[in-house]
């Protein structure tokens, strides 16, 4: 599945609740279904900085494409890291960096979020891309 139609597929799970409080335990949901870390990566290196709570990010690449796992000690924040990595994870480096996430805008998630952590979301974001073109140019120089 590409993209574009994961993020149809979270618009389309997100359209059925009709009020923020039930989106909100959805994604709390989601959090508890992250693909998680391995603890050996749970190190300053792998923190998200700009993030109101921790998160580390890490990021594989197999057969061609990148795969993320995460952990954060925020509830919320799982599951913001979980929407993300169930978009990105086992894409192509190209296709991470040309995303252009307009299901972020189309939930609402970005107007329900304190400015901390929009921020911490556009950090996030910030450092998956960051990896995709990271393995993009290694890919390019094997």
């Amino acid at each position: 599945m590409d993209i574009y139609e994961v993020e149809q597929n979270i618009i389309t799970e997100f359209d059925s609740f009709e009020d923020w409080m039930d989106k909100y335990n959805y994604i709390i949901e989601l959090g508890k279904d992250l693909p998680l870390i391995d603890e050996q990566y749970k190190t300053d290196q792998y923190l998200i900085s700009g993030c109101q709570s921790q998160v580390w990010l890490h990021a594989e690449f197999k057969d061609g494409k990148v795969v993320y796992t995460a952990d954060s000690d925020a509830i919320i924040t799982k599951g913001i890291i979980h929407l993300l990595i169930r978009a990105l994870s086992n894409q192509t480096p190209e296709a991470i960096i040309n995303a252009q996430l307009t299901y972020i805008d189309r939930i609402g998630l970005k107007d329900h979020l304190s400015p901390t952590r929009s921020n911490g979301l556009a950090s996030m974001i910030k450092q998956m891309k960051m990896y995709a073109v990271a393995f993009q140019i290694k890919n390019k120089e094997d």
